[in-house]
């Protein structure tokens, strides 16, 4: 199989991340709702503990939208989604210790963390959005972190809607291929 051909099918199978983006966004807008009028501690559990349920969820709409979940076993990219869908949580040691050494800079952190985990993406699906998605995603992160450090949940605002505008790109990019 091709490369361009394994990444179609990456593409199709998975709406151009359509659905896990919309899954991830509400994730990271809730947790910065529970963020801004509860408090941090319910917004940081929500998002890591939550995070857990993004792939289980995208797979369980998916089939409900009576689509295939799974790449075909010709695929070699499925061992690479595997490979990058590990990357995010070994990284969360990096955003406990930045959050235990100041709490405001958890979703800044994260945003950090998150942009690096979705470069590879841009090889995995063939769509070069991804980078500027992961570029944005890690440069706001460290902007936030230091010049707004008083704004707790803002990051997960920027995150979460910046994954929900996205999810509606690759959609329209997936339809067109």
């Amino acid at each position: 199989m091709k490369i361009e051909d394994a990444q179609r099918e990456v593409r199709t199978v998975f709406l151009g991340g359509f659905v896990g983006q919309l899954v991830s966004g509400g994730l990271w807008l809730a947790s910065a709702a529970l963020g801004t009028w509860s408090t941090p501690r319910h917004a940081i559990l929500t998002l890591c503990l939550g995070g857990v349920l993004i792939l289980p969820l995208t797979f369980l709409i998916l089939r409900a939208m009576g689509r295939p979940v799974m790449l075909g076993r010709e695929n070699p990219l499925g061992q690479l989604a595997r490979q990058v869908a590990f990357t995010l949580p070994l990284n969360l040691p990096v955003v406990a210790g930045a959050t235990l050494y100041k709490l405001e800079w958890f979703f800044p952190a994260f945003m950090i963390v998150l942009g690096s985990h979705y470069l590879p993406f841009a090889f995995l699906y063939g769509m070069w959005q991804f980078q500027i998605l992961g570029g944005a995603l890690a440069a706001a992160g460290l902007l936030l972190g230091l010049y707004a450090p008083h704004a707790f949940s803002l990051g997960g605002w920027v995150t979460g809607g910046a994954l929900v505008l996205f999810a509606f790109v690759g959609r329209a990019i997936s339809s067109r291929a």
